[in-house]
């Protein structure tokens, strides 16, 4: 599973962001600014977000915030099973931790979780590796701290005890604030600065029954995990995952490089696009005008952003844009200077 910007998101984890934010003093109206998220889409579990939007949603937290070691940490205390919809039922009603662990990772859309985690066995240990990897730069650290300290807080609503886990590896510097995360999981071996975080158990821990086990209970929760994913893929057209791939690359990619991060043929794509009743010359032509408009809106140059998009000239831009609003880019510009998030143009 990777971190592609049209990957969707279940609305839960937005939801426990702005909440959190609100316990710093922000406004939900500062938190969701930009992201096109609207404030009565927070308590619809049916409504779908992108990486990106919740990416937009991340960066205006952590502007509103002091972003330092520890934040993550503060915002995971909020991850319980009972705020993650149906996701969280599905855990809490497995039989055993493994099998709570299996279905949370094969759902992880539906979490809290920012990076890809996978689980894999070695030996007598069963090891929960988080890729970031594909995750902003700037976001990392502070979803790295969240996801690990949720990991805690879910483990422990689901079994009331603390696990004797072996070892926490993060891909962190050392900090003070870090030992707690470390006491959280009941690990005594913390190494930072690793390659990669990930958290090893004993496989035999992850054999415990759960106490509020219901096979029929997680049947029909698991049932209907899988039908949200699939209801929103169905929902969710190509097209919209062109235009989300567009912005990711900064609205400078072919046909072919959007194709292959969909993995599939441009002849796919096209006859795709086709049904949906687009061509991906429409779509790119959209996608660009959008980030020259956000662009301009942050107070950069009409130089600039013709170079950032890719223009062989400032007259190219301004032809352009001239079809694209019916003004030139600097009457725009001035018209609109907006301290506006922006879609992944950092």
């Amino acid at each position: 599973m990777s971190e592609a910007p049209g990957r969707l998101r279940a609305i839960h984890n937005a939801a426990l962001l702005v909440e959190f934010g609100a316990q710093r003093g922000l406004a939900a109206e500062d938190v969701l600014a930009g992201t096109r998220i609207e404030l009565e889409d927070l308590g619809d579990a049916e409504v779908m977000i992108t990486c990106e939007q919740e990416y937009a949603l991340m960066r205006n937290l952590l502007a509103g915030c002091v972003d330092e070691p520890g934040l993550g940490l503060l915002a995971g205390m909020l991850c319980h099973p009972t705020s993650l919809g149906i996701w969280g039922f599905a855990l809490s009603t497995s039989s055993t931790l493994r099998q709570a662990l299996e279905i949370g990772v094969r759902y992880l859309d539906l979490s809290f979780a920012a990076g890809e985690m996978r689980l894999e066995t070695r030996g007598t240990n069963v090891v929960i590796i988080r890729d970031d990897s594909a995750l902003p730069p700037e976001l990392r650290r502070f979803t790295l701290e969240r996801d690990m300290v949720a990991i805690g807080i879910v483990q422990q609503d689901l079994l009331p005890m603390r696990l004797p886990a072996i070892r926490l590896e993060l891909a962190l510097p050392a900090h003070p604030m870090y030992e707690a995360v470390s006491t959280l999981l009941g690990v005594s071996d913390l190494i930072f600065d690793a390659g990669r975080s990930a958290l090893t158990l004993p496989a035999s821990a992850l054999e415990m029954p759960l106490p509020q086990a219901n096979p029929a209970s997680m049947k029909m929760y698991e049932e209907q995990c899988a039908e949200m994913v699939q209801r929103r893929r169905n929902r969710f057209g190509v097209s919209e995952q062109v235009r989300e791939l567009l912005i990711h690359h900064h609205g400078l990619a072919e046909q072919s490089d959007i194709a292959a991060d969909l993995n599939i043929s441009v002849r796919t794509l096209r006859c795709r696009l086709a049904a949906e009743g687009t061509t991906f010359r429409e779509l790119s032509s959209e996608t660009i005008g959008l980030l020259a408009e956000e662009l301009l809106g942050t107070g950069l140059t009409v130089e600039s952003v013709a170079d950032r998009l890719g223009y062989a000239s400032v007259s190219a831009f301004g032809t352009a844009f001239r079809t694209w609003r019916g003004q030139t880019p600097g009457q725009y510009a001035r018209a609109n200077r907006l301290l506006t998030p922006m879609r992944g143009l950092r």
